[in-house]
This record gives C-alpha cells, sequence and structure tokens, in this order.
C-alpha cells in the first residue's frame, strides 16, 4: 500500500493515468509484433498504425481506447519523450524502449498496473500538442473490427484445378 502522500500525488492533474499506461504498454506489444520480420532495407516506416495500437489495447483491457484516452495519453507520452508520432507511425523512443526492458516482470500486478507504478517513480508526464482527428480514430476503429471478423470457411470444391 502506498503512503497517503503518494496517493494524493497519484490523483492530481500530473500524475501518470492508468490510460496512459494501458496506452504505452498496447505501444509497445503492438510495436514488437512482426519487428523480427522487419528487413533492415525495407522502406517501410518504423513503427504501428493506430488501428494496431486499439487491437492490442482491446486485447489487454477487453475495450478499445475512447479517442480522447488516446489523445490525452499520447501528449503526456510525447512529452516525456517515451513516444514519437510522426506521419501516423507511433514508434516507442529509445527513453520509452529502456523503461520496458528495465521494469518489474515479478509479481501480481498486471503489465500495465507495473509500467504505471514505474512512470510514476521514474518519468513525470510530460505534455505535447498533439491532436487526433475524429475520423482519424475512427477509421482505425473501424479497420481494427473488419480485422476480427472472420473469413467465411471456403470449400475446398472448385479450387482443385480439375475440371
Amino acid at each position: 500500500m502506498a503512503p497517503i502522500g503518494r496517493q494524493n500525488l497519484h490523483m492530481g492533474e500530473n500524475a501518470w493515468r492508468r490510460t496512459d499506461a494501458w496506452i504505452f504498454v498496447s505501444l509497445v506489444i503492438a510495436s514488437g509484433a512482426g519487428r523480427h520480420r522487419r528487413s533492415p532495407t525495407t522502406r517501410r516506416p518504423e513503427g504501428v498504425r493506430l488501428a494496431d495500437v486499439l487491437s492490442t489495447a482491446d486485447h489487454l483491457d477487453q475495450s478499445i481506447p475512447e479517442r480522447h484516452d488516446i489523445e490525452e495519453a499520447i501528449r503526456r507520452l510525447l512529452g516525456a519523450g517515451l513516444v514519437d508520432v510522426a506521419d501516423g507511425w507511433f514508434r516507442i523512443t529509445p527513453a520509452g524502449e529502456r523503461l520496458w526492458r528495465s521494469r518489474p516482470t515479478a509479481g501480481l500486478a498486471t503489465t500495465v498496473d507495473t509500467v504505471q507504478n514505474v512512470l510514476d517513480r521514474r518519468h513525470a508526464p510530460g505534455t505535447a500538442e498533439w491532436h487526433l482527428d475524429e475520423a482519424e480514430h475512427a477509421a482505425a476503429v473501424q479497420e481494427y473490427l473488419v480485422r476480427t471478423i472472420p473469413m467465411p470457411r471456403q470449400s475446398p470444391e472448385g479450387h482443385s484445378g480439375r475440371s
């Protein structure tokens, strides 16, 4: 249990929120998926798109983050130097990678709770100018939802090349 003074610090406007940690963890996990398949000579930028972050966030917390939650978390994470966003690509910065790799992994807390505790102890939330357009969020949610629709199974009949 945290001391009373520590609890009050977390309730302030300048304290990290669970949503900040949720979005950060989602971004880290989404960024790691497929990194091993990316060629160093590819023209594709490093990072992930918003739909990938939403997919991972939904998997972690069984809900899709609202536009304002993403916008506020990314502003705070950008301002703290833990993430970067350019041309719609979300990336973890070297400082964000260090935070992720140095977090404790033992215990009963969830990864999101553990990261929030690490953020509270090691970083101050920042503030940065960044805006997530309503239409961009809606398009990313739609893209994610379309991905989750199971494709109908096709019969192998007619696909064997025989006439």
